[in-house]
């Protein structure tokens, strides 16, 4: 590494400067369209990890484990066949679960939580959203 990086210096760094060391710390291009406060939040969590000692070795185990192509569980107790109904500001929306996702106006999708996100505009847990799990109170439970 060049001189000592600190989060202080890369809290200081331009947008160039932090370009330039992306790939001496993170070990390739950055990712195209980064904002800068992102760019800042990458670096600085590599550089307190190194500091560290690095991820927890469970997590890197976890992590090399998991299967990226692997197929995503689908929300218990809906199987093909089911029928999910929400109204969302004066319109009611029907869902027909499938054997590999979700069809919604004639659209299939692969998740519950695109569908509620379509609906809303936000970000919805779509098995919340659809009533399949109970929203936690502010104390928890």
């Amino acid at each position: 590494m060049s001189p000592v990086v600190t989060l202080a210096r890369i809290e200081a760094m331009e947008r160039q400067e932090l370009l330039v060391l992306w790939p001496e710390l993170m070990g390739g291009l950055p990712p195209k369209g980064l904002s800068q406060p992102f760019l800042r939040r990458f670096l600085a969590f590599q550089v307190q990890a190194r500091q560290n000692g690095g991820l927890a070795k469970g997590l890197v185990a976890q992590l090399t484990k998991a299967d990226p192509g692997a197929a995503r569980p689908k929300t218990p107790g809906l199987r093909p066949g089911g029928r999910l109904l929400r109204e969302w500001n004066g319109v009611s929306h029907v869902v027909d679960v499938t054997a590999d996702g979700y069809l919604w106006q004639g659209g299939h999708h692969r998740s519950l939580s695109a569908i509620a996100r379509a609906i809303t505009g936000a970000q919805w847990s779509g098995p919340r959203f659809f009533g399949l799990q109970e929203s936690k109170g502010r104390d928890g439970s």
